[in-house]
């Protein structure tokens, strides 16, 4: 009988663990990335009685044999903040504390004043870092972003895809940029068609070129380079004459394409050759068609693509993160670069990890090593930036646990107070 009053106890303990963990599971609903966990229980060794027809079992009670959490997806919340980032899939984020590295699913990050991604405790996240070409490198390391400006690049090649008008009249009198005869460079007259592109000299600095295109035959065009001279505000200098040659047919047959220099002055890279390239000539080696970028056809004057390979300096305006983990800058001056890539880590048994509070996880021996990997490989999930995942606890389900486990820890104390009213009945019959 005296048994009973023990199993009933282990009982209310039991259930009072399970009560534990069900309330920390409902205070944590609202933490990201938070994984909900669950009881086991096990009943404890049996005593054996032996009677007139054999030997018999009665149980000694119940234990909780483990408390594990559940590594299920939880959903995903749509944020503004590019640094909020959510795991689809299985993995952890890898973050260091000095040195020690800790495991988290939660991916809210921000940037500090030393320009590293750390959580809100400060912690560091970790990836795989990349050089100053922004190729990613081997080495996982703090991740930071230290790339807050780009350097200016110098124009070096114009690619120009025209239709000159087969139909356009040789102009009377030959090319001249002093067109009023003031003696002045500043008033250019005798072409055809014109067109503008903006170049920039090696420290960023921008330069107008007007392009200005005179028939000079049948089937050629003269195309003179016109920009301001820095020296002489107003005036302008003819960098230099290209000829293009075209076909019959209307295809191009060379470009005669060597680079024209310019002199933007002092301080600066100069001369500064820049090639403008109008397409593959059929005359040409190596030869292409003549028609994938410039011709001269019986129709209008007409500008299909003028591009440039220069740019000013720029600074960080914004980041991209890929489903991939790769960390992207964009820039002021409308480039971007690869700055890092995010690292993700997975266990094979990750409900063996140790919880340390703080959203972390620790390693421990029967969790086994992490296998960290670049996202969306190796098994590992993909990442979602812009996003966060919500705790995975199921409130409904939570509430009728709480019921379940409240109904056992009253049942086993209600055997407490029978025990005790079948002792008190035992002690009266002495009387």
């Amino acid at each position: 009988m005296l048994t009973s009053l023990y199993t009933a106890i282990s009982g209310m303990n039991a259930n009072g663990t399970y009560l534990s963990v069900i309330g920390d599971n409902i205070a944590n609903m609202n933490t990201i990335g938070f994984k909900a966990s669950r009881v086991a229980f096990g009943d404890i060794l049996s005593q054996t009685i032996t009677g007139l027809v054999g030997t018999s079992q009665v149980g000694r009670g119940v234990l909780v044999s483990s408390i594990t959490p559940l590594f299920t997806q939880g959903s995903f919340e749509s944020t503004a903040s590019a640094l909020d980032m959510a795991i689809d899939g299985d993995g952890f984020f890898i973050v260091s504390d000095a040195g020690a590295r800790y495991y988290t699913r939660a991916g809210q990050f921000q940037i500090d004043k030393d320009g590293n991604i750390v959580n809100p405790e400060g912690l560091i996240l970790q990836g795989y870092l990349a050089d100053a070409a922004g190729n990613i490198t081997g080495t996982v390391g703090n991740l930071t972003i230290a790339t807050r400006q780009t350097p200016a690049n110098m124009t070096t090649l114009v690619n120009i895809a025209i239709n000159l008008n087969a139909q356009a009249s040789v102009p009377a009198a030959a090319f001249t940029l002093d067109g009023n005869g003031d003696g002045i460079n500043n008033d250019p007259q005798n072409y055809n068609f014109s067109s503008s592109v903006t170049v920039y000299d090696s420290q960023g600095g921008a330069h107008q070129l007007t392009l200005y295109f005179v028939k000079t035959g049948a089937n050629t065009w003269d195309v003179h380079y016109v920009y301001e001279d820095p020296a002489n505000p107003g005036q302008l200098l003819d960098a230099g004459v290209q000829t293009l040659v075209f076909n019959a047919d209307g295809s191009l047959n060379n470009d005669n394409s060597t680079p024209v220099n310019f002199n933007f002055g002092a301080g600066v890279i100069s001369p500064q050759a820049i090639t403008f390239n109008y397409g593959t000539g059929t005359g040409e080696t190596p030869s292409g068609n003549g028609l994938d970028a410039s011709t001269q056809f019986a129709s209008e004057f007409a500008l299909m693509n003028l591009a440039q390979d220069g740019y000013p300096a720029g600074f960080l305006k914004n980041i991209i993160i890929s489903e991939d983990g790769v960390i992207t800058g964009v820039f002021t001056n409308g480039q971007t670069r690869t700055l890092a890539q995010v690292a993700l880590a997975r266990f094979l048994a990750p409900t063996e990890l140790t919880k340390l509070g703080r959203n972390l996880y620790a390693e421990s021996f029967d969790s086994g090593q992490p296998i960290v990997g670049a996202p969306s490989s190796s098994g590992l999930g993909r990442v979602l930036s812009n996003s966060l995942e919500l705790s995975n606890v199921d409130l409904a389900e939570e509430f009728v646990k709480m019921i379940s486990a409240q109904r056992g820890f009253q049942a086993n104390s209600r055997i407490i107070t029978t025990t005790d009213e079948l002792l008190q009945e035992l002690v009266n019959l002495k009387r």
